[in-house]
């Protein structure tokens, strides 16, 4: 990032994953506390959490001190967005590696966009999976 570079985003789709497994409130609040742990961010209380009803879909969100990671799963497509939005430069995560781990993915897109005045287009664009890059 550079001096006039506001924060990084990054927009993860993981496709191909276990219906059962995005239904599992536990496993995905407990992701995202691995995310936020591991990546030495700070969360600003408890996340929200609403479960839909069948097909039962979750949307969870974290508030961050630095300020965002928000989650949607959809069981009926096997597939998960998140999206994590940081004021601050931080490391690379292995998400393909997690979302394989957590929910099964068959393919996950990784995409970073730096905000702010300075280069407002994709940074980065990889995708592992089938037709995919790997990383």
């Amino acid at each position: 990032m550079s001096v006039n570079d506001i924060g990084a985003e990054w927009l993860i789709d993981a496709t191909g994953c276990s219906a059962e497994a995005l239904r599992d409130s536990p496993l995905l609040l407990g992701l995202c506390r691995q995310i936020i742990s591991e990546l030495d961010l700070h969360a600003l209380g408890e996340p929200f959490l609403h479960e839909f009803p069948p097909p039962g879909g979750i949307t969870a969100l974290f508030l961050l001190t630095e300020s965002h990671l928000t989650c949607h799963t959809y069981p009926e497509f096997g597939a998960a967005a998140f999206n994590l939005y940081c004021c601050r430069p931080r490391p690379e995560w292995p998400w393909h590696a997690r979302l394989e781990q957590a929910f099964g993915a068959a393919s996950v897109t990784v995409r970073r966009v730096i905000r702010g005045t300075g280069n407002a287009a994709d940074a980065e664009s990889a995708q592992a999976g089938e037709g995919g890059m790997r990383r």
